[in-house]
């Protein structure tokens, strides 16, 4: 079963000069750090693809494999990153480790998605997920693996990442697809990709990918998840078609998806849901919410606001 309207509530809405412009409506859950659900909005027993939320566990599974990334290293495993120099600089360094040129890589070629470097040539190495893949190539030569099959379903590596997603989430894969940078994709429901993302910020297995994550937030996401990562001690994550996860130092956590494949709402429904738990200071997440969701303007001052409706 996957998400529809009918398993969706409102989550947020756009005003503009006091009217009601666009609504997102989707689903979301919220657990506590033992794992049960605190919240849950919609059908959070529905699968969605996790998307890119996904990569804590593919970093995690990678550092099962044995492969050594530490650090910033680490953190571009896990990251969706912008493609500035220095983010393609971090990425070379993982492929120096395997002996491999960026030729290796898999993932398609694309622009940098930091608006200062958009007019660069599409390369494979400015593409998000870059250090996603340099990090499955360095799991591979480490382990004997096939290199230039390191996407298929039935690799190792992908078996091994299958079975970490279905451990950390508590429940088997719904269905299985192939995400925009070429790797597998799982569909999992928002209960169990909330209570993975509860677990990845609580278990000593994953406190080394955290720790790094905190230290060099700038590397893993949009310039919005990097600021409530610094200001709040949160880890998140953003996953296209507005899937999102953010878990609370204590190890509360949301998943949340908006129906319409949007994200300018994502985070703000993620703050507010976790600050009505009590897992964040209320004021702290205020500050990063306004610093950070996109504004409405009228002829380039202030006319509305997106507004959250829940929690």
């Amino acid at each position: 079963m996957t998400l529809d309207p009918d398993g969706s509530v409102e989550l947020a809405v756009i005003e503009r000069s006091g009217f009601a412009e666009s609504r997102h409506s989707g689903a979301a859950v919220v657990v506590g750090p033992d794992g049960a659900v605190l919240t849950e909005l919609g059908n959070g027993s529905a699968h969605v693809f996790g998307r890119s939320t996904l990569k804590f566990m593919q970093a995690i599974a990678v550092l099962r494999s044995g492969a050594e990334l530490d650090g910033v290293q680490l953190v571009l495993a896990a990251a969706s990153h912008r493609g500035t120099p220095r983010h393609v600089g971090v990425v070379h360094g993982i492929l120096a480790r395997a002996g491999l040129s960026e030729n290796a890589l898999q993932c398609p070629a694309d622009r940098p998605l930091d608006p200062a470097f958009r007019a660069s040539e599409p390369s494979r190495i400015t593409m998000n997920c870059s250090g996603k893949h340099a990090a499955f190539l360095l799991a591979c030569v480490h382990n004997g693996w096939p290199v230039e099959s390191y996407l298929e379903p039935g690799h190792p590596l992908q078996q091994l990442i299958r079975a970490t997603v279905e451990e950390y989430t508590g429940e088997p894969i719904g269905a299985a697809g192939i995400d925009g940078c070429g790797a597998p994709v799982f569909a999992v429901t928002l209960r169990g990709l909330a209570r993975a993302t509860s677990r990845v910020a609580t278990d000593p297995e994953a406190a080394r990918l955290v720790a790094a994550i905190r230290a060099d937030a700038w590397a893993l996401d949009s310039l919005a998840v990097a600021a409530a990562i610094d200001e709040l001690g949160i880890i998140a994550k953003n996953g296209a078609e507005g899937v999102l996860v953010a878990a609370a130092p204590d190890g509360t956590a949301v998943a949340l998806k908006v129906l319409d494949g949007s994200t300018r709402a994502s985070i703000p429904v993620a703050l507010t849901l976790l600050t009505a738990t009590g897992a964040l200071d209320a004021a702290a997440a205020q500050r990063i919410i306004g610093a950070t969701t996109e504004r409405v303007l009228g002829g380039g001052v202030p006319v509305g606001e997106l507004r959250v409706v829940v929690g």
